[in-house]
């Protein structure tokens, strides 16, 4: 059953980031009345992407992507075999880390600025992701997510202000507006791409599919939360998700850019107001 669960993760995942990413940008440009691209514009671009003539900066960033995309795949296959959430997390802020790498081993400043932001952005989304980890080993004491699904009740009833953290987190983890800090997805918004300024085309093609399993693996945590031993949690599970995904949207067009104090401050508020409570009422309750 695990073996079939990481094959599925490995095969769909990108399928369906890929997807969601194209039904992203339809749904954006119809609330900015526009057409929009087709919804497999994406799997076009990265098909395009890897066609183009190989150009790299250093021989090193391909190696430094390599391993952020090997790391990001590792992290979901470990979170859908059953494994240890805690070090689920830890092994997807290495992943990070490469990408930071693959953003500054370059000599372009604006590269270099983007790699700074997006380390910047883990520091603000860590406290929530662990704290979410300690939160569901506080309430069905283990960390493997194979027991947390297997659960008599959703995970959401006593831990709604992990879930809130979770979820307000979740924009930047996606790089959406207002806290796409190391890169944008609206061309519009700037000129230069900031972490992805160097990134050649086979490169580039490579941080798309990670941002894909990336994005699936955030979502998948947000299911984890509704999803018990009871098999109509599955649906309800997918309904969240798919809000969860619209509400990301709907905040990425309303939302202009925020400064970098800003984001920090309003991260680890929500954090210590929402997660941070709700941890002192389990600590309190046990």
């Amino acid at each position: 059953m695990r073996i079939a669960m990481i094959i599925l993760y490995l095969v769909l995942a990108p399928l369906l980031g890929g997807l969601l990413d194209g039904i992203d940008r339809r749904i954006s440009a119809r609330m900015q009345r526009r057409v929009g691209p087709p919804i497999l514009q994406p799997f076009y671009d990265v098909q395009k992407l890897f066609a183009k003539q190989r150009i790299v900066v250093t021989n090193s960033q391909t190696f430094l992507m390599i391993t952020y995309l090997v790391l990001m795949v590792f992290t979901g296959c470990m979170f859908y075999s059953g494994a240890d959430m805690l070090m689920c997390f830890f092994v997807l802020s290495t992943a990070g880390i490469f990408l930071y790498f693959a953003a500054v081993v370059t000599d372009s400043p604006y590269s270099y600025i983007g790699g700074q932001r997006e380390l910047f952005q883990e520091m603000c989304c860590e406290p929530a992701v662990l704290l979410t980890g300690v939160g569901f080993y506080l309430l069905e004491d283990t960390f493997e997510t194979a027991k947390i699904v297997q659960a008599d009740r959703s995970a959401i009833v006593a831990l709604p202000g992990f879930f809130a953290a979770f979820l307000f987190i979740l924009t930047i983890k996606m790089r959406k507006s207002p806290f796409d800090e190391s890169t944008s997805h609206h061309p519009h918004q700037e000129l230069v791409k900031g972490v992805t300024t160097e990134l050649g085309a086979s490169n580039l093609a490579l941080f798309q599919i990670t941002e894909w399993y990336e994005n699936i693996l955030m979502l998948s945590v947000i299911a984890l939360f509704i999803i018990n031993k009871n098999p109509w949690s599955i649906p309800a599970a997918i309904l969240v998700v798919l809000a969860a995904y619209f509400l990301e949207i709907l905040i990425d067009n309303t939302s202009a850019r925020m400064k970098s104090g800003k984001m920090l401050e309003l991260s680890w508020a929500v954090t210590i107001a929402a997660a941070g409570v709700n941890l002192l009422i389990l600590i309190l309750v046990r």
